[in-house]
């Protein structure tokens, strides 16, 4: 009898084992899935996201050809469904000139461009100095006041609320010279512009900062919080015939994965379009890529410079082709 009831309880402790085990089964399986489930929201937390600025200079040909106005330029961009304003200083130099680029009419120019862009619900986000001395000049008296000629730029972007201005590093064609005369006008630019939060950002423009490894070096020897690279996908000539032909092409792919490390925005170079509107010019797909894997996430900023398609159409095309990949 005592032994009927032993193998009885025995029987049932065993059902209660099995029963606990599969609920405890049931419970990891779910904090598994749970935990699954955090590290791809985590993943795709992490994943970089853009946002589509319009760069000033695609409507350059409106503005200097067709009299289009460039204080329009905030207007246009949120009609053609832009979020952010990539300013050209030489599109309003015919006014800031008059006054020799006075303080008023400096003042001028940021309280009319901040008003507008302001109405039109768009972020200021560049200031492209052009024109304003040779950063990289062999003579220090010379770079020095290039330099200078560029602090009102400065004051100028951080009263409209931008993060950057744009420079070139033209001077000196000598390597070393070059280097070394871009590393003091930059360092000297930058200190400047730090404690009013301006970055001092350099283009691939021509001459040798379209040489993607001495560019990088520029900056690794700079080496300041405030002083970054703006990769353009196209601007990689290094030495030009007569225009537009080039004579010395850098490698456009490896000279965005040289200075993307160092980028503080990007510019989506276009040219021509295929019958898919695809850039002929640039792999805009992989040129995406090699800015999403330099962990760069913010805006990326269309400049059409092309002839075939009219500039709003050019615009449009490098917006429509940007969006498509960009999802």
């Amino acid at each position: 009898m005592k032994r009927k009831n032993f193998t009885h309880y025995s029987a049932k402790f065993v059902i209660v084992l099995l029963l606990i085990g599969n609920v405890a089964c049931k419970q990891n399986k779910k904090q598994e899935e749970a935990a699954s489930e955090t590290v791809e929201e985590v993943s795709m937390s992490t994943e970089p996201t853009f946002k589509i600025s319009l760069a000033q200079w695609s409507m350059h040909k409106m503005i200097r050809n067709d009299g289009v106005d460039p204080y329009s330029f905030a207007e246009k961009a949120k009609a053609w469904g832009f979020e952010g304003l990539e300013y050209v200083s030489g599109l309003y130099y015919k006014e800031l000139e008059k006054d020799n680029f006075s303080e008023a009419a400096m003042n001028n120019f940021v309280e009319k461009s901040k008003a507008l862009s302001e109405e039109h619900g768009l972020e200021n986000l560049i200031i492209m100095i052009d024109g304003q001395g040779n950063l990289a000049a062999t003579s220090e008296e010379e770079r020095n006041a290039a330099v200078e000629n560029h602090h009102k730029w400065v004051d100028a972007a951080a009263a409209l609320g931008c993060h950057s201005i744009r420079v070139n590093l033209s001077g000196s064609t000598d390597p070393e010279e070059w280097t070394a005369a871009s590393v003091d006008g930059l360092t000297k630019l930058a200190t400047y512009a730090k404690d009013k939060n301006i970055n001092i950002l350099v283009e691939n423009h021509g001459g040798l900062s379209s040489n993607g490894a001495m560019l990088a070096n520029v900056f690794k020897e700079v080496n300041m919080e405030n002083a970054g690279t703006l990769p353009d996908f196209g601007n990689f000539c290094i030495t030009w015939g007569e225009w537009p032909e080039c004579k010395d092409w850098y490698d456009r792919y490896k000279g965005m994965e040289e200075i993307m490390p160092y980028a503080k925005a990007v510019s989506a170079k276009s040219h021509d379009f295929d019958e898919n509107g695809n850039e002929i010019h640039s792999d805009y797909a992989r040129m995406l890529k090699i800015v999403k894997d330099a962990g760069y996430s913010g805006y990326i900023g269309v400049e059409y410079e092309g002839s075939k398609l009219s500039e709003e159409e050019g615009i449009i095309a490098t917006r429509d082709l940007l969006r498509k990949l960009i999802k």
